[in-house]
């Protein structure tokens, strides 16, 4: 349940352990867990420096678990202060790169300008790739590409392995979930993250195709080939990925179900509204049932128990 954020099966089981008889030591729990008690100890040191176990100061020490949802959440504010220090360092590069020769630098970066243009462009990236594609799906939209899609489609069949990670609002559409879910279906590996910064397509690890402007409809794109910027792209998308919540693989007639996926997924009311056909009011009132039944006091909490029992390991 808590690899997305750096959590181990090991480290988790030692953690469960804690969180069902706290105050053991590590012989205790490796007692409990049937681990090593050498394996138990390196655990508990790892829980320990990602903030969910400390320990007591009697000989042997005792390992107490910190409240697992505010643990979580100090993690999820780190991983959001390194992609921005990644976004930060992407603009970096991106001004290094201005001051460099300009057959360097057509060497690294293309500017595409047009709809067509960069229709074709992307569906020339598409064509060639052999390996992997890697995307970032968020609004605005321009018309949509039955075109690429079969092609993206086509990838699958071929053995590619094509990721997608979607914003809340990308999924805000009528009938976007089921389109994602589709997706999956067919072989795509779809995630959702609440901070989706860009539109973007990673192609093979080797070229990446992305506008030039991230809220506005407009008609340029930057291509960017090999070089410490497409690195700082890619290292991005990990970070996103990691932390992004999976899509359900196939749609649900269950209304419980297809609302714990889009809780759990980050959208706010109004879009699960319209998601499933219902008022607000409706909404608020069965995620209140919800998180009576999950037995959670937040939302947070209600989207972590979401994900454990729609994704159980």
């Amino acid at each position: 349940m808590l690899e997305p954020i750096g959590v181990t099966a090991e480290q988790e089981r030692v953690l469960r352990s804690l969180l069902a008889a706290p105050h053991r030591t590590v012989h205790q729990v490796a007692a409990a867990t049937g681990m090593e008690a050498d394996g138990v100890l390196l655990a508990a040191t790892e829980l320990e420096a990602l903030g969910f176990v400390t320990r007591t100061p009697d000989q042997p020490p005792r390992l107490v678990p910190v409240r697992p949802d505010a643990a979580v959440e100090v993690l999820v504010s780190q991983r959001k202060l390194e992609l921005d220090r990644v976004s930060a360092s992407a603009r970096e590069l991106v001004r290094e790169m201005e001051v460099q020769d300009r057959h360097r630098l057509d060497s690294l970066l293309e500017v595409v300008v047009g709809k067509e243009a960069i229709s074709s462009r992307f569906a020339q990236l598409l064509t060639r790739t052999s390996a992997s594609l890697s995307v970032l799906d968020r609004p605005p939209y321009a018309a949509s590409s039955e075109a690429s899609d079969q092609t993206v489609r086509r990838l699958l069949r071929q053995g590619v392995v094509v990721r997608g990670i979607y914003s809340p609002e990308s999924l805000d559409r009528p009938g976007a979930l089921d389109e994602a879910m589709s997706a999956r279906v067919a072989g795509e590996e779809s995630r959702v993250h609440p901070h989706v910064p860009m539109k973007l397509a990673i192609f093979d690890e080797r070229t990446a195709l992305l506008p030039l402007s991230v809220d506005q409809l407009v008609d340029s794109a930057l291509v960017v080939h090999e070089s410490s910027l497409l690195s700082a792209l890619l290292e991005m998308y990990g970070l996103l990925w990691r932390d992004a919540v999976p899509i359900a693989r196939q749609p649900s007639d269950d209304v419980d179900e297809r609302l714990l996926t889009l809780l759990s997924a980050g959208l706010k009311d109004e879009a699960i509204a319209r998601q499933l056909d219902v008022s607000p009011r409706t909404v608020g009132r069965r995620i209140a049932e919800l998180m009576e039944r999950l037995g959670a006091r937040t939302r947070f909490q209600a989207g972590l128990f979401a994900q454990r029992r729609l994704f159980p390991e």
